[in-house]
């Protein structure tokens, strides 16, 4: 079994930037393959990023490459999402997710969600 929870969301100003982080308890949690979704109001849940047990791949979603970097510390059990270069379409509330097998961008796919974090950017 394994715990995830989420913090570092806030509101920011367009062009600012945000780190969430996601922390694990349990000692798999070097295993699972990691994922990064959101959820705006309305919308349905979205893939934005995902990692491999070992950090060594990741994907991303198109509207984010080159502005979220996904990351992780399996010594402190956390994986990250750093966000730069924040627009307001990514306001939703982002939600990490946990896996026991590869990569993967279904929100099907994912064995263990955290509760999530608001993020807000204002124009």
């Amino acid at each position: 079994q394994v715990q995830l929870v989420e913090s570092g969301g806030g509101l920011v100003q367009a062009g600012g930037s945000l780190r969430l982080s996601c922390a694990a308890s349990g000692r798999a949690f070097s295993s699972y393959a990691m994922g990064w979704f959101r959820q705006a109001p309305g919308k349905e849940r979205e893939f934005v990023a995902t990692i491999s047990w070992s950090g060594g791949s990741t994907y991303y979603e198109d509207s984010v490459k080159g502005r979220l970097t996904i990351s992780r510390d399996n010594a402190k059990n956390t994986v990250y999402l750093q966000m730069n270069s924040l627009k307001p379409e990514d306001t939703a509330v982002y939600y990490c997710a946990g896996r026991r097998r590869g990569t993967s961008s279904s929100v099907y796919g994912y064995d263990y969600w955290g509760q999530g974090t608001q993020v807000t950017v204002s124009s």
